[in-house]
């Protein structure tokens, strides 16, 4: 049978407190309970465990040998019950402190930027720090709570949470299409200019997929191209050339009409969007909070 069936826990607090005080009654002060009920917890206790603990006399206590071995695993095991107390309150309290957050400067921009704002005000005590950067960082050496990445992930030693999926769209502005047909299939696409994003694996290469037909793979020329899909974007918003952005960068952009999509029929391969953090640990509150406020944002549970 397992010892601690026969043991009550809470009386591991008392013993602590009544040596690390030095008598029952500063004990009982420090618990606040009356003395007779640290006495009373004393000798059911010493029933439990089957050893006498303390050695009691009108002047003095001190403990037994069974006692100084008891009293290390005891304080030791009160130790711990007081960390996991003091954990579990924290992830459902207030979310609090610095969280640092770095993302690509695209999602930090038109997703991250608003939500940060929206869980500062809705959270006070919440100060968010982020890194809009277009490059890997080392979430260790740059103290970063949570990462934002983009497309397919690398092999590493984090936890990752899918936030959400996205779709690539070939956008053009209205101005680029004036005078010219519409592309109706992907080979179509050359006859318009391309800006490209240099950090894709292969820009110039593109494969669509549509119902009933089978997968087109098209190559491109570009005449711009940038290594930052905002800069890429505004190039397209100016009539520079068909560009493929993520579906949250053109949103707004192609219900407003300043863009409009090309081949919609077509789709081009789904990416993911995922949160990074360290696998060693359980996310704090305010992680959890970010990751599931950018999953409601999207429309992902």
């Amino acid at each position: 049978m397992n010892a601690l069936a026969n043991v009550n826990l809470n009386r591991l607090a008392v013993f602590v407190a009544v040596v690390e005080t030095g008598s029952l009654s500063a004990a009982a002060r420090r618990l606040g309970i009356a003395t007779t009920m640290v006495s009373a917890h004393m000798q059911r206790l010493e029933r439990e465990v089957g050893a006498s603990l303390l050695l009691r006399t009108t002047r003095s206590l001190r403990m037994t040998e069974a006692g100084e071995g008891f009293f290390d695993a005891a304080r030791q095991i009160v130790a711990d019950t007081e960390r996991a107390i003091a954990a579990a309150a924290g992830n459902t309290a207030e979310p609090r402190g610095r969280l640092r957050v770095t993302a690509p400067v695209d999602y930090a921009e038109r997703v991250l930027a608003p939500v940060a704002v929206a869980l500062t005000q809705r959270h006070p005590q919440l100060q968010i720090d982020v890194l809009a950067v277009d490059r890997p960082l080392d979430l260790v050496a740059e103290q970063i709570d949570v990462a934002i990445r983009i497309g397919q992930l690398a092999d590493s030693e984090l936890r990752a949470t899918r936030i959400r999926s996205f779709s690539a769209y070939v956008v053009a502005s209205p101005s680029l299409l004036e005078g010219r047909a519409a592309p109706a299939h992907p080979g179509e696409l050359a006859a318009l200019p391309l800006i490209a994003l240099t950090v894709l694996p292969q820009p110039l290469q593109c494969r669509f997929n549509a119902d009933g037909e089978a997968e087109q793979a098209v190559r491109l020329q570009s005449v711009l191209s940038f290594n930052t899909a905002s800069a890429l974007r505004s190039a397209a918003l100016a009539g520079g050339g068909m560009a493929m952005l993520p579906d949250y960068l053109v949103a707004d952009d192609l219900a407003a009409g300043r863009l409009v999509r090309l081949l919609p029929g077509w789709h081009l391969p789904e990416g993911g969007i995922h949160a990074l953090y360290p696998a060693a640990q359980q996310p704090p509150r305010k992680t959890r909070l970010l990751i599931e406020t950018l999953r409601a944002q999207a429309g992902e549970s």
